[in-house]
């Protein structure tokens, strides 16, 4: 990739390769390369509807809500998204618009393979002549140009973009990872200690007898179970992991600092002991029995409810369940203090994080599309747009506002929105339930712990002071006084010493070849089958055998090859980690 200045004005050799570059997609070769300024007001341009395929979305059609309305308002032009995890999961629809040769007006995809494919295949629109005017992009340059090294053009732009140091926590005031579960009953069992995951079981034990039932009348179980996103692996086998520094690598967990590299399915691996700690969980009774059948949203809904008591993640137990009125009366889900715990970490991303934004090859305005896309990157655009699982604080006005000292803090809306369950939007706003009016991108472009600049605070209002002092509550107060006075999951991670964050280098691994996939395909499918089998096994004996056969099976579906193919990634990752740890500190 040129430099931001020489991107703009960038021409591409015409040369027979064009035949497989962005170039040669509609349009390509004549398309002229001057510079084009995307700075015009785009609500009063003809109304389009942009197709936008997102790898991350968990919606299908076109977005509605107040997310909606302003992007009409401000573009004249309204989202219909398609999403693979609707669609049935998997890569089935993405090769499909693939092979037929459009993939989406907008994309987001993984960087690395799909990118590149994409590239390859004429799908992405090579934006040089564009990106010169996109003013809210500049300041992440170097990411963009990362990105695209190697390419001739600007095709894609890097999502999770952070000004902070890559030795530093991405996440905000919760770990992405860790053990939360219901304080309020941990506390009525007398606030045991903890050593390992292993003593995690008859403490839940406890709890689950403590009570029995949910304010619903139904069961209530310690844990529960969802299939939809697995993927090398059985997904809730390997958070565990991430509670002794391991993450996943293909079928590698590889530790954060790069000491060690374990084999999935080796029988002493921290996913096996994960398994092993379901089995133990099940045969006490403490399992959901629709673990098996149920998918994330039905999962959801029971921790709703209360009738789930242990998440691995703060945006499942705590989003769902800590209601301000729930925490007012001292109940709702907190980080459990492990002693032997080492959280895994991811460190902010310098260069942007797994997924990319792009333009597609066939779009009808693509000079709009750019400015959307710019505009994403604004203060404006950041506070509105964000993940599901990590946001930002919402639209100014109607969510948050600034008060007479200058300083952000939410409005009543934004606490019944963030705090109280939901609540449905003004009708000015768009109408409708708040949650189904979110971004259905489910992206964020820029980290929301990074600073915005038009208020010199955060993206994320959970670190505004006004949030922090008005959200004391006795949950949280009883949480603090039992964990050193810390008053978030992060400070006291950090203080304890049980945090291991992995330096954010933004590594991709190399596609798979023919045969590697084909062999991972099959061998994940058999080590999914067996660890559902394993935890729900009627005695250990049964465990034992299909863990020998899961072991089997995979090796004989060709595991042994495509490990030391993500062994040698897994090392170049680590690689990449400590260069960027050098370079930027």
């Amino acid at each position: 990739m040129k430099s931001r200045k020489a991107a703009a004005i960038l021409v591409a050799p015409l040369v027979g390769a064009l035949s497989l570059t962005a170039c040669s997609g509609p349009g390509g070769e004549n398309e002229s390369t001057e510079a084009v300024s995307i700075d015009q007001d785009w609500s009063q341009a003809d109304p389009i509807t942009v197709d936008v395929f997102s790898g991350l979305a968990n919606y299908m059609g076109i977005q509605s809500g107040w997310f909606g309305k302003i992007v009409e308002d401000k573009f004249n032009m309204e989202l219909n998204i398609i999403a693979p995890n609707v669609a049935g999961g998997g890569d089935t629809l993405y090769n499909t618009r693939v092979s037929g040769g459009d993939l989406g007006d907008l994309v987001i995809v993984d960087k690395g393979q799909q990118m590149d494919e994409l590239i390859q295949g004429g799908l992405l629109l090579d934006a040089s002549r564009y990106y010169e005017s996109m003013e809210n992009v500049a300041p992440f340059d170097p990411a963009v140009e990362k990105l695209n090294e190697g390419s001739d053009g600007v095709y894609g732009f890097p999502t999770a973009v952070s000004t902070l140091l890559p030795t530093e926590p991405s996440e905000g005031l919760e770990p992405t990872f860790g053990a939360y579960l219901r304080w309020d009953l941990y506390g009525e069992i007398g606030y045991p200690d903890v050593s390992t995951l292993e003593d995690l079981l008859p403490v839940l034990q406890e709890m689950q007898r403590a009570q029995p039932e949910a304010e619903n009348g139904q069961p209530t179980y310690a844990i529960s179970l969802f299939g939809d996103w697995d993927g090398n692996m059985m997904v809730t086998a390997k958070q565990p992991a991430t509670l002794y520094g391991y993450d996943e690598l293909g079928f590698v967990l590889a530790a954060a600092d790069g000491s060690d590299y374990q084999s999935i399915i080796d029988s002493d691996s921290e996913y096996v002991r994960a398994l092993r700690f379901y089995f133990d969980a099940n045969q006490m009774g403490l399992v959901d029995p629709e673990s098996t059948t149920q998918n994330y949203d039905t999962m959801f809904s029971k921790y709703q409810n209360g009738q789930v008591l242990l998440a691995w993640w703060p945006w499942l137990g705590q989003s769902a369940y800590n209601t301000e009125e729930r925490m007012a009366e001292g109940k709702g889900f907190e980080l459990l203090p492990l002693d032997d715990q080492k959280v895994f970490s991811y460190g902010a991303e310098v260069y942007g994080g797994q997924q990319i934004l792009g333009i597609g090859s066939g779009a009808e305005d693509p000079e709009r599309l750019a400015a959307f896309i710019d505009w994403l990157y604004s203060p404006e655009g950041v506070m509105a747009n964000s993940s599901q699982t990590m946001g930002s604080a919402g639209p100014e006005g109607l969510t948050w506002e600034l008060g007479d000292d200058g300083e952000p803090a939410l409005t009543d809306f934004g606490r019944q929105v963030f705090l109280e369950g939901g609540a449905d939007v003004p009708a000015e706003w768009g109408g409708g339930a708040y949650e189904d009016g979110v971004s259905a991108l489910n992206i964020n472009t820029v980290l929301p712990k990074d600073v915005n600049p038009e208020i010199d605070s955060p993206y994320s209002y959970t670190y505004w002071p006004s949030y922090q002092e008005s959200v004391a509550n006795p949950l949280t107060e009883d949480w603090s006084s039992r964990v050193g006075g810390a008053t978030t999951a992060m400070e006291y991670l950090e203080t304890a010493g049980e945090l291991i964050v992995a330096p954010g280098a933004s590594y991709v691994a190399p596609p798979d070849g023919s045969e590697i996939e084909a062999n991972r395909n099959q061998a994940k499918a058999a080590i999914i089958e067996h660890s559902w089998k394993m935890v729900f096994a009627k005695d250990e004996a049964e465990f034992e055998s299909l863990l020998t056969s899961m072991q089997n099976t995979a090796n004989g579906l060709g595991y042994e090859a495509v490990l030391e193919f993500d062994m040698a990634n897994a090392q170049a990752q680590n690689e990449s980690r400590e260069a960027v740890a050098a370079e930027f500190g």
